[in-house]
């Protein structure tokens, strides 16, 4: 190599060009118009947007979904981690909250199922749950009022004989462009449901469960990251998370395991009954993975989570489960 400083420089930005030119090839590659399949990892295939394009009026209805969402799990075999259990589930309707419905009553868990006004999703999660030969009641009604709460407990206390754990899963969600166009009932609507609810339904349920009992919040990746259009889902989201490790503390001298999942876009009908038609044609494309996740891919958490044979040390985390991370 030369002595010459002024040639030691050349060489090396002629180094540096070279080293350009090859990773500018590499990336002319991976830019290539045909994008990579989603990525498929499940026990079976799950579908890949883009979807038809659809909108619906909320509160949204699973059975008018296109695809329909995949919440049944086929390929679970119960193994009794739940035996005998008896769950309370908000939201239990559809989406997360069926698929969590029909898990839990697969491991041996008799399930009351709250929803607010979708009867006919919650009659079908209601006939799967007791197709798993276990007990499944309808409560219908607003968590965001205290005196459903306290019902609710009751009734499933009373019906079903007692609680071992709550399932926090219901939700309000809207997409608000522009800050300003967010409005006080908007906002209030969105707090009352998110976090009130929660409050309420969580405070019910403590006072009617023993040691060993379990409460489970759903949280979001919104809670996480934030998200510039949900800005008031997103901050309930966070409260949620922090009410969740908050409370496990609070509830350790009663024997009481408090845990929370956050999933990412999960194809439920919360999502047609928020965005436009165009949009939920391309939901979940912006994760790694390629795809939202379906129910049945969120459900096995809550089942890990709420079985004191798989989590009995675990109080007070937040799961993130949201089809890997650097999506953009």
């Amino acid at each position: 190599m030369s002595n010459n400083p002024q040639a030691q420089g050349e060489a090396k930005a002629e180094q540096g060009r070279k080293v350009q030119d090859q990773v500018e090839a590499a990336e002319e590659r991976s830019f290539a118009p045909e994008k990579p399949k989603a990525m498929q990892a499940g026990a079976r295939e799950y579908p890949v947007p883009p979807f038809p394009k659809q909108h619906q009026d909320k509160p949204g209805s699973e059975a008018a979904l296109d695809p329909q969402p995949m919440y049944d799990a086929p390929f679970w075999t119960g193994s009794g981690k739940l035996r005998d259990k008896v769950a309370l589930i908000t939201g239990a309707d559809s989406g997360i909250g069926r698929a969590v419905a029909i898990l839990f009553a697969r491991e041996g868990a008799d399930v009351a199922i709250a929803y607010l006004t979708e009867e006919k999703d919650a009659l079908v999660t209601r006939k799967a749950v007791e197709a798993e030969g276990r007990r499944a009641i309808l409560i219908a009604g607003d968590v965001s009022v205290p005196g459903f709460a306290r019902d609710a407990v009751a009734r499933t206390v009373g019906e079903l004989g007692r609680l071992d754990i709550l399932v926090n899963n219901a939700a309000y969600q809207e997409h608000v462009g522009d800050f300003l166009d967010l409005t006080d009932e908007h906002f209030d609507l969105t707090i009352k449901t998110n976090l009130y609810g929660y409050f309420y339904m969580a405070k019910a349920a403590v006072a009617a469960m023993k040691p060993g009992g379990v409460i489970l919040n759903t949280g979001s990746i919104t809670g996480i990251e934030g998200n510039k259009d949900l800005l008031d889902y997103s901050m309930t989201k966070g409260g949620i998370h922090a009410f969740t490790r908050s409370l496990a503390t609070h509830l350790i001298d009663k024997g009481i395991r408090v845990n929370a999942v956050a999933p990412g876009p999960v194809w439920t009908p919360l999502n047609p009954a928020d965005k436009d038609a165009e949009k939920t044609s391309k939901f979940g494309s912006q994760t790694p993975m390629g795809r939202p996740a379906q129910p049945e891919e969120i459900a096995p958490a809550y089942v890990f989570l709420a079985s004191a044979q798989c989590s009995s040390f675990i109080t007070g985390e937040v799961l993130p489960i949201i089809g890997g991370y650097g999506g953009g």
